[in-house]
């Protein structure tokens, strides 16, 4: 598989690594760290440095009650983000975190590729459209709801059934908008508890079905300091353990605060799979 990214074609048959850079006062584990511009610009060097091919920038907090933030707030705080990121390191590849399609078009127009939408359109009808308009890959992910009340929406009666039937729909209605690069992400933490992220990562090989490229994003998250009574700043070790899991159960794309050991856990599985 392949997605073409400003005319660079990234294959994706080998599984690559995207970068966190949260610009935002209140994320759950990197929340107001990257606030001057020589701690941006360091972070990411360190980040290309460790193996990143995608940086994604995000300004708006999708942790669970986040703070909602409007919209001009959020391009306040990401334009001169990627602007910055763009001059130092014009090679990387910049992909986008908002549900927003005024956002994502200024930021496409100021030097980003990708848009990682967590809402796959629902949150802002205009997003397809304006993916179409520029001709960039599109990352949809599964969430039901919004970040301010997403846990209240834990009920499935089978949550990979209807996750199938989500993305086949999005899916479609993508390929409707002749959006060539689409890539699924299946959503841990989003809308689920922690049994319903465990049983995702345990049966993440099932959405194969949809043949598209899988992103995961489980770095530091509660599915795994809640379940080792530690916190965020203590979840290096289990987030490299279950984005191993991730690799084996089919992933394409590592969303991570730590690229270096997802680096790692990358080249170890590759050496496992040429001795299958």
């Amino acid at each position: 598989m392949t997605i073409n990214c400003a005319g660079k074609l990234i294959d994706l048959s080998i599984p690559k690594i995207m970068g966190i850079l949260n610009i935002t006062p209140d994320s759950f584990y990197d929340g107001g760290r990257y606030n001057s511009d020589k701690k941006i610009l360091d972070h990411v060097e360190k980040m290309i440095i460790d193996g990143a091919i995608f940086i994604d920038i995000g300004a708006y907090s999708s942790r669970p009650g986040g703070v909602d933030i409007d919209e001009n707030e959020e391009l306040k705080r990401i334009i001169p983000a990627i602007e910055l990121v763009n001059k130092k390191f014009p090679e990387i590849i910049i992909s986008i975190d908002t549900f927003r399609s005024k956002v994502a078009e200024a930021c496409l127009n100021s030097g980003a590729s990708i848009i990682n939408d967590i809402s796959a359109s629902q949150l802002d009808e205009k997003m397809m459209e304006t993916i179409a308009k520029y001709n960039v890959p599109y990352i949809i992910m599964h969430m039901k709801g919004n970040p301010q009340n997403m846990m209240d929406k834990t009920n499935y009666d089978d949550m990979l059934q209807e996750m199938i039937k989500y993305f086949s729909k999005k899916i479609n209605q993508a390929i409707s908008y002749k959006i060539n690069d689409i890539i699924i992400d299946p959503g841990f933490g989003f809308a689920k508890n922690i049994k319903q992220n465990y049983d995702l990562l345990n049966h993440l090989d099932l959405l194969k079905i949809l043949d598209k490229p899988i992103m995961v994003g489980i770095s530091r998250k509660s599915m795994i300091y809640k379940s080792l009574n530690s916190t965020p700043e203590e979840a290096l070790n289990g987030t490299t353990v279950l984005n191993t899991v991730a690799l084996i159960k089919g992933a394409s794309i590592l969303r991570v605060h730590d690229v270096k050991e997802a680096n790692e856990c990358i080249k170890l599985i590759g050496s496992l799979n040429k001795q299958l």
